[in-house]
């Protein structure tokens, strides 16, 4: 009978672990805010095209500067949510169609959630327990938390 021969890795030559794979890029809400700026602009002048007016007649209608109304249309002016209505009402456009709403796909402004993550149930019950410390007690367990990465890469 055969024996079995079994060899050991010297730790050295171990192939180090693969790198975390890097987070996903979020985007920040300044940069959301933007893209909401930019397509409302654009919705609030192919409807003012279609209706055949131009910016000094909506922004009379709204009660704006002509000027305010073009930097809205530019995307570089965020409208109040009265201002938002008015100029609905103007352009005969429902706001669900204004803030692109209606269409199948996600606006294009629209951050899209993060993925869900599986986490483990003892995750969650120290996330549970976590959420109820205060600030000192968030700091120190910081601190051990740290202390305790630490050793465990040596």
């Amino acid at each position: 009978m055969a024996s079995k021969t079994t060899f050991q890795v010297p730790p050295e030559q171990t192939p180090p672990p693969p790198p975390p794979a890097p987070p996903r890029p979020r985007r920040s809400k300044r940069e959301a805010k933007l893209k909401l700026s930019k397509a409302l602009g654009d919705a609030a002048r192919e409807a003012r095209l279609k209706a055949g007016l131009t910016q000094a007649d909506v922004a009379e209608r709204i009660g704006v500067a002509t000027e305010v109304y073009g930097r809205l249309e530019r995307g570089l002016l965020m409208p109040s949510v009265p201002t938002l209505r008015r100029i609905c009402l103007a352009l005969h456009m429902s706001a669900d169609a204004m803030l692109a709403l209606s269409s199948p796909q996600p606006p294009v402004w629209e951050e899209p959630p993060p993925p869900a993550e599986q986490e483990q149930p003892a995750m969650r019950r120290l996330l549970r327990n976590v959420r109820k410390l205060n600030s000192t007690q968030i700091r120190a367990l910081s601190l051990m938390a740290s202390t305790l990465r630490r050793e465990g890469e040596d």
